[in-house]
């Protein structure tokens, strides 16, 4: 075991335990060196490492919110894990695509048994902005993801929204790619536009079935547009 991740198991273990908290402060770099007796550059480093996975934040000087807090922040090592993967090519298009359908087909379901709970003001604003007929195909496809992100959040399963979240730049990133390739733009913002509403409208009715259907068909389509 590397030096440095001896600090990490010990951090780890005293989350687990309970001894850290969300909004807890680690102990000081040289009192955790002098403890497991590292040096504190390996204590800066697995901070580093924590801080990169989202468990913790740092701010330097010497006030209430300085040194290392837990923050636990799921969607930012899952998205620097995520957009790494795909710079480097390793998740095929499919699996992205398989992934959405799996994590957003559940989530519209599940959500629409809540439907007379649910505040769906913030995806008819998303709705309305998309409806803009001069958004550049990069505007459209950031509201694009936005509202499937919230769509997602829309189920109360933190993990999900957390996982969508982080795929948000994947699937822009992936989009976008295939944007070029479309032969005429104008009329597939359009089928899109339709096919989010009636997504909503499944939603807002609490219709979950049809909302999923409609989730699915709508990513496999587009993504039938651009293999």
């Amino acid at each position: 075991m590397r030096t440095h991740e001896v600090v990490l198991q010990r951090i780890e273990r005293d989350l687990s335990d309970g001894k850290l908290v969300v909004g807890g402060r680690l102990p000081a770099e040289r009192a955790l060196a002098e403890e497991l007796g590292v040096g504190r550059s390996s204590v800066r480093e697995a901070i580093r490492v924590l801080e990169a996975m989202g468990i913790v934040r740092t701010a330097v000087g010497s006030g209430p919110d300085s040194g290392a807090i837990v923050a636990a922040d799921p969607a930012a090592s899952i998205g620097v894990a995520l957009r790494l993967h795909m710079a480097t090519h390793t998740l095929p298009i499919r699996d992205v695509v398989q992934t959405r359908i799996l994590l957003e087909s559940w989530a519209v379901q599940e959500a629409a048994e809540r439907a007379s709970e649910l505040d769906l003001q913030g995806l008819d604003a998303l709705l309305d902005a998309m409806d803009d007929e001069t958004l550049t195909p990069e505007a459209f496809h950031r509201l694009d993801a936005d509202l499937h992100v919230a769509m997602a959040a829309l189920a109360g399963n933190v993990l999900v929204e957390a996982m969508m979240v982080s795929l948000r730049e994947s699937i822009s990133g992936y989009v976008m790619q295939a944007v070029p390739q479309l032969d005429d733009w104008n009329e597939v913002a359009q089928n899109l536009r339709c096919e989010h509403r009636a997504i909503v409208n499944a939603l807002r009715r609490g219709h979950g079935t049809k909302a999923s259907t409609l989730v699915r068909e709508h990513i496999e389509g587009f993504y039938g547009l651009i293999r």
